[in-house]
């Protein structure tokens, strides 16, 4: 896993120039690469009719092909050499930033995302190959001519250093005026260092929440990432209602499904890092929205989760669990209560249990995955002191006897540990006070 960090640096004055140099030379790459295109005419339906005849219609889209063997890139490399006032490695990384350009706009132009004009470069900015970068303690080198080198300070880094610049450590840095990006490798995140064997999580429209007797009850957040679509879902239908079924209103329909999966996949992606660094194992329900909607009225709610994307990308150690009369049985001693009926709170009619619905729900898949019968024995001995500190529950309310159950609203057990996330920034830990 590549992950790309950013600081800023003071030798803007000194790496100006540079910059600006760079842009020149690699817009005019760009403009020799587009003048060897040549367009392919092929036709993009067979055998589709219009509605008001039954002639087949031929309709074709018009494909580019553009150089880009080993002999041109080298032709294009030496012919902008020469009279290049800086070291020639930039040459380089400017050939292949170019191509990598074109390569970007060609896959837009075939999604019909870009037209056929030449991509121009306006921003400043530099990729710094590992020839022309020496990392030297909490300073990076980089080399602007032969013998004539700009040092960039790294100290006030949030993050750490690999020790060396290799494909499998420090990547090829982007500078810009005032930036610089630093691609880290670094290897698939494991479970946090006393993590326990496994944890149960239970799929909620707004959180996900797990259990394991070590560790307790553990909430994420997924509050943004509903928020995503539920955001999108209301541009989609403004979109709709002004422009219908034009051209323009089909291409920003597309704009915004586009960015909405990529902003989606996003949050996804934080919330699977926690589900892999809770545990060692992992259990989900093996959820299925199609099950779930069958005989009943649309939900756009539920049509808003993505419970299947975020265990797929939590990795193989994601195990499922039936789902079936979690959140209604009594994690306790067994008993369904059939008229839950969207409560928050579970009461069990039978044992006195009065629990979080979402906590009660998890303990039970927990039980369900470990083979554990219910027993208020073992619930009272193996799960009670985990979701209690010292005689008295996360809310403040107190335990006035061993074997005495949390009894009004105000005195069910609250989370302790929450994970939340800003969507844009790393993924932090706060505990609950």
């Amino acid at each position: 896993m590549i992950r790309t960090r950013s600081l800023p640096h003071d030798q803007g004055e000194r790496l100006l120039p540079l910059l600006q140099s760079y842009r020149d030379v690699l817009n005019v790459m760009l403009s020799d690469i587009w003048k060897t295109i040549k367009w392919e005419r092929v036709q993009a339906r067979k055998g589709w009719r219009n509605a008001r005849s039954s002639v087949p219609m031929k309709q074709f889209r018009v494909i580019p092909h553009y150089k880009k063997d080993r002999e041109f890139r080298k032709e294009l490399r030496d012919r902008h050499l020469e009279g290049w006032g800086y070291a020639a490695h930039w040459m380089d990384s400017a050939e292949k930033n170019a191509f990598a350009i074109m390569m970007s706009w060609k896959k837009n132009y075939d999604k019909g995302e870009r037209g056929r004009t030449c991509p121009i470069v306006k921003r400043l900015f530099a990729r710094v190959k590992q020839t022309l970068s020496k990392l030297e303690g909490d300073r990076l080198r980089i080399t602007v001519r032969p013998n004539e080198y700009v040092w960039l300070d790294l100290s006030k880094r949030y993050f750490e250093l690999p020790e060396v610049m290799s494909p499998f450590g420090l990547g090829e840095p982007t500078i810009t005026p005032d930036m610089i990006h630093l691609p880290i490798f670094s290897p698939d995140e494991g479970p946090l260092r006393g993590a326990p064997e496994m944890m149960a999580w239970d799929s909620n429209f707004d959180s996900f929440d797990g259990f394991s007797p070590k560790t307790g009850w553990v909430k994420i957040d997924t509050r943004p990432l509903f928020s995503v679509h539920d955001n999108t879902s209301t541009k989609l239908g403004s979109i709709k209602s002004r422009f219908g079924r034009s051209i323009r209103g089909k291409r920003l329909l597309r704009k915004y499904r586009h960015r909405e999966a990529n902003r989606a996949k996003k949050h996804q992606i934080e919330i699977a890092r926690v589900l892999k660094s809770s545990s060692k194992r992992i259990v989900v329900e093996a959820l299925k929205k199609r099950n779930m909607l069958r005989g009943r009225s649309f939900n756009y709610r539920l049509a808003y989760t993505d419970w299947r994307g975020i265990a797929t990308l939590a990795g193989e150690r994601v195990e499922e669990a039936p789902p079936q009369w979690t959140s209604k049985t009594c994690s306790r001693c067994g008993w369904v209560n059939r008229d839950l009926n969207g409560a928050r709170v579970f009461e069990c009619k039978r044992c006195g249990l009065r629990i979080d619905r979402q906590l009660n729900a998890c303990i039970g898949i927990y039980e369900r995955t470990e083979g554990v019968p219910h027993d208020k024995k073992w619930w009272d001995r193996n799960v009670l002191p985990s979701l209690a500190v010292g005689g008295y529950f996360q809310s403040g309310a107190e335990s006035k006897a061993a074997d005495e159950l949390v009894r009004s609203l105000h005195e069910t057990v609250m989370p302790q540990v929450r994970f939340a996330y800003d969507g844009y920034a790393d993924m932090y830990l706060r505990m609950c006070t």
